[in-house]
């Protein structure tokens, strides 16, 4: 590859990604809401992930576009931010096809996030692409409104992939910064019943299995999850053995939800059970570094 353009890549995702490829790509291009600019080798170009400003001709021969926008569900699910989170996701991945079907060399590949969170709560069943059953709430819905319109898009010489992603573990971003926190002060113990399953992958393996989808052009909805779910309570566990704090308090639902409220987030995004495995990924011949939880963790609390 020699250019690849990642759209709203400046947060943590963007940066895993920019980290991954610096070394491999010649032209590294970051769609942003901030001002354009040129900073390590990587060029910011402005956008507003609504409308065609000029930021289109950037598509133009590139060999892949990952698009990242979407607005952070780590909030209250007023209806003002569950408007927000959809047209977020849906009015980028709309405009990005709308710009795409105008290139006259468009990308090669067009990779859109999605979320392993478009399957039901489940403790019974492991679910993977082809039999993973998908329900209906807010946070499913709006899943599958976005892979609508990114699948509805016209991109007749574009291979098109949704990342169906879990939460992705990094040194510094994502989920793995506060959890971390939470279980140094002590506050280490299972999040409401703990028998919910937690879907998760280490920041290298996200990196490693796009790089791996677009190696291999691969198609369609993939599940970028580690192999291993785990129940919450083990999940707790182990990242209390990994930050040597032997012992971790529970906090029970209604503590749970009461400290969701105060802090502006949702019960949801660690109550519900996420037992996804990426069958695509492994029938495919990826091979993850971090394959369990023991192994993550203790790797993310190295300095």
């Amino acid at each position: 590859m020699k250019k690849i353009i990642i759209a709203a890549g400046t947060g943590f995702l963007g940066n895993v990604l920019i980290n991954h490829f610096k070394d491999s790509i010649d032209d590294i291009v970051v769609l942003t809401r901030g001002k354009s600019a040129t900073k390590n080798g990587v060029r910011y170009i402005n956008w507003d992930a609504k409308t065609l400003t000029g930021w289109e001709a950037e598509l133009e021969g590139a060999d892949v576009l990952i698009n990242l926008a979407g607005k952070s569900v780590d909030c209250r699910y007023t209806e003002t931010n569950k408007n927000e989170i959809m047209a977020s996701r849906v009015d980028s991945t709309v405009i990005i096809g709308k710009a795409i079907n105008a290139c006259s060399n468009p990308p090669k590949h067009w990779l859109n996030s999605s979320t392993a969170t478009i399957y039901r709560h489940s403790t019974d069943k492991q679910m993977d692409e082809a039999t993973g059953e998908i329900g209906h709430d807010f946070s499913m819905n709006v899943a599958k409104m976005w892979e609508r319109a990114f699948f509805e898009a016209d991109t007749p010489n574009t291979l098109q992939t949704a990342l169906r992603t879990s939460i992705v573990l990094g040194k510094d971003g994502g989920a793995f910064v506060p959890l971390k926190r939470l279980a140094q002060l002590g506050f280490g113990g299972s999040q409401g019943s703990g028998n919910q399953f937690v879907s998760w992958i280490h920041e290298e393996d996200f990196a490693r299995a796009v790089a791996f989808i677009i190696s291999h052009k691969m198609e369609g909805a993939v599940n970028v999850v580690s192999p291993a779910p785990i129940r919450n309570a083990d999940f707790m566990k182990a990242l209390r053995q990994a930050v040597k704090i032997p012992i971790g308090i529970n906090i029970p639902i209604g503590l749970l939800t009461f400290g969701a409220a105060i802090i502006g987030t949702e019960p949801e995004l660690v109550l519900k059970s996420r037992n996804v495995i990426p069958k695509r990924l492994t029938q495919s011949g990826f091979l993850f570094e971090y394959s369990t939880a023991d192994k993550a963790l203790k790797e993310l609390v190295k300095q």
